[in-house]
């Protein structure tokens, strides 16, 4: 489950970054929505150390980004307020196939920067306390079972960070402690 959830938030930030931008406009303060309004900046991101000038920074790149593949012929909309870019209902399959979008995405390449750990936990949803307790549930077992370098999370449940996955020891934690995350127990790759 953890090595899910990890390919999970790795395949959204790729997403994010080849998806994602910041674009040049009239230079006024509304920021565009999926739902058609405007939205202010969330202070989401601000409560975590470096949220403001993480999220600042990473806004401004994607503002580049976003100009750059506009300059390309790409008809890419502005980011919202944590630098996510949302290209609409079109197929994205589709548009990563499109030639004249791969070659401004390689054009454009030098502008996108990795998302800040404090903007991509701004950008998840908030935990609920049960939640929060499964979560440190979890890693002390992962902790007491093999995994001793697994990351305690912080108070708001997050904030995992890098550890050794690929030891013996690490696999049998993840098997053991996996129904706690409601990954079945002796559940693995099945036959192909």
């Amino acid at each position: 489950m953890r090595t899910n959830r990890v390919l999970l938030a790795a395949a959204a930030s790729v997403a994010a970054l080849t998806l994602a931008g910041c674009g040049g406009g009239d230079g006024g303060p509304k920021v565009p929505t999926a739902g058609g309004g405007t939205a202010r900046a969330s202070g989401t991101a601000s409560t975590q150390s470096g949220g403001d000038d993480d999220m600042a920074a990473y806004v401004e790149a994607q503002r580049a980004y976003v100009t750059c593949l506009r300059d390309n012929g790409i008809d890419a909309p502005d980011p919202d307020a944590r630098g996510n870019v949302v290209f609409g209902d079109d197929d994205l399959l589709a548009l990563k196939k499109d030639a004249k979008f791969r070659a401004a995405t390689g054009k454009c390449a030098e502008h996108q920067i990795a998302v800040p750990e404090s903007v991509e936990n701004g950008n998840q949803p908030s935990l609920s306390a049960e939640q929060i307790k499964v979560k440190r549930a979890y890693a002390t077992c992962m902790q007491d079972n093999g995994a001793a370098d697994f990351p305690d999370p912080g108070p708001d449940g997050l904030g995992q960070g890098e550890w050794d996955q690929s030891s013996a020891s690490a696999k049998r934690a993840i098997r053991i402690c996996g129904p706690i995350v409601g990954v079945p127990a002796g559940s693995g790759p099945g036959k192909g």
